[in-house]
């Protein structure tokens, strides 16, 4: 490789990024009016639907009559540990453990509260009484839990049609065909391009989270550094993505279409907007296949559990085969014309 030429490509890529003022504000304003907006719109309550964890077994209560209580979700839960934190975050009204007749709720919880009035009057009579225990923690808002997933988002739509749509625009105009004729190789050309893509997609996503975070004090119970990382392997997968849709691609109006059928999907199956816990198994399978989901998850685990990078380390993982499988393949199937 010639970093000489590497380098020219590479600052070419930027200015002509950092030129395109609509471009540039769209990345930066776009997922702060996101963000402003789910923390204006969940400020409140919300809505009035009680969330009740179950642990065990629970065949044998079916004719308890507060499992049968109307407008309860009651959600089976296995492992204790990863339920009471939900309770402390607020995001679980109340645990139970029939098999234990034990009850987890948080005192500083209202449906909490309420819950357990339920409980013990609706089964004073048809169930033995259960012992209480608490748990103390303050609640997550739904923005805190929103912001991860719309930061890696804006990631996805900014690597996907940044390397995507801008390397078939290229090669629709004819510049690519000029290229072919010079010293420049296609690795140079490509590595210059993710590189671009990679530092502009970072520097972006630090700003906005940056920002915002100074109004809408986020969450963090872990390290930024580790937060950097997992979006920097991120925006690396989705831009290795997205050189296989550059990559044979002539027309502008086919990698559009291309690009929207790879990253609307992604947007509903990696949990951004809600959680996957209550969809079909086969759904939360086919989320394990897209990087966003990996980021996504990866991210919430260091902001609101204080995970460490060897805690996250299958979303890494994950994170880099995809990678090296998404370059390998777009390096494979580029061709200049």
């Amino acid at each position: 490789m010639n970093w000489r030429r590497f380098w020219a490509v590479f600052i070419c890529r930027n200015r002509e990024f950092l030129r395109d003022r609509s471009t540039l504000t769209w990345n930066l304003l776009f997922p702060v009016s996101l963000i402003a907006g789910f923390a204006f719109a969940f400020s409140g309550s919300g809505l009035d639907l009680y969330k009740v964890g179950v642990l065990g077994n629970t065949s044998h209560w079916q004719g308890s009559a507060f499992f049968s209580t109307r407008y309860i979700h009651f959600i089976p839960v296995t492992n204790l540990s990863i339920a009471l934190s939900k309770v402390e975050r607020h995001q679980l009204d109340m645990l139970i453990d029939p098999t234990g007749q034990r009850y987890w709720i948080n005192d500083e919880a209202p449906k909490g509260y309420v819950l357990e009035q339920m409980l013990r009057g609706v089964d004073a009579t048809t169930t033995p009484v259960f012992s209480k225990q608490t748990v103390s923690g303050r609640g997550i808002r739904y923005v805190d839990w929103v912001m991860p997933g719309v930061l890696a988002m804006n990631m996805m739509f900014g690597c996907l049609f940044g390397v995507g749509y801008v390397i078939v625009r290229y090669r629709k105009n004819g510049m690519l065909k000029r290229l072919k004729a010079t010293p420049l190789t296609p690795l140079e050309f490509l590595a210059a391009q993710v590189t671009s893509r990679l530092w502009l997609t970072l520097a972006t996503t630090i700003v906005v989270f940056t920002g915002t975070n100074q109004f809408i004090v986020f969450p963090m119970h872990g390290s930024y550094l580790d937060l950097f990382v997992v979006f920097a392997a991120g925006a690396i997968s989705l831009i290795s993505l997205g050189l296989i849709v550059a990559a044979r691609t002539t027309s502008e109006e086919l990698a559009a279409g291309l690009l929207n059928l790879l990253s609307w999907p992604m947007t509903f199956l990696s949990g951004v907007w809600f959680s996957l816990e209550g969809v079909h198994p086969f759904l939360q399978q086919c989320a394990q296949l897209v990087p966003l989901t990996h980021i996504i998850d990866a991210a919430r685990a260091i902001m609101m559990d204080g995970a460490g990078l060897g805690d996250i380390s299958g979303h890494l993982l994950a994170l880099m085969v995809m990678s090296l499988g998404f370059m390998a393949a777009g390096a494979w199937l580029f061709r200049w014309e």
